[in-house]
C-alpha cells in the first residue's frame, strides 16, 4: 500500500518561501515518478510539477516556472516542493502524487491527503 505524507504547510506572506515535504513508503520509491498537484478554493486540481525517478526531467506548471523547483531525495524516501516568490494565487491545498514509472501524463495513481498552503497579500 502506497502511502504519502505531505508536510510543511501554512501562512506565509507574499514574497516569502515554503518548502513542502512528501514521505513516501510502502513501495520502491526510486522507480515512482513524483508529482505534486494543488486546489485552490472553488477549483478543479491542477498540475504544479512533476519529477522522473531519478531525479531528472523535472516538469513545471506555466505559472509556477521560475519560482518552485521540484526535488527529491531516493535515499529518504522523499519529495519537495520548493516554494519562492509566493503569490496569494498559490493559496490552494499542495498534493503529493505518484505512479510507478517514468511517467509524463496526469493520471496518477496515489494521492497524499494534502497539506494547506495560505498566501497572504
Amino acid at each position: 500500500q502506497v502511502q504519502l505524507v505531505e508536510s510543511g504547510g501554512g501562512l506565509v506572506q507574499a514574497g516569502g518561501s515554503l518548502r513542502l515535504s512528501c514521505a513516501a513508503s510502502g513501495h520502491t520509491f526510486s522507480s515512482y515518478s513524483m508529482g505534486w498537484f494543488r486546489q485552490a478554493p472553488g477549483r478543479e486540481r491542477a498540475f504544479v510539477a512533476r519529477i522522473s525517478p531519478t531525479g531528472s526531467l523535472p516538469l513545471y506548471d506555466d505559472s509556477v516556472k521560475g519560482r518552485f523547483t521540484i526535488s527529491r531525495d531516493n535515499a529518504k524516501n522523499t519529495v519537495y516542493l520548493q516554494m519562492n516568490s509566493l503569490k496569494p494565487e498559490d493559496t490552494a491545498v499542495y498534493y503529493c502524487v505518484a505512479k510507478s514509472g517514468d511517467y509524463l501524463g496526469l493520471q496518477y495513481d496515489y494521492w497524499g491527503r494534502g497539506t494547506q498552503v495560505t498566501v497572504s497579500s
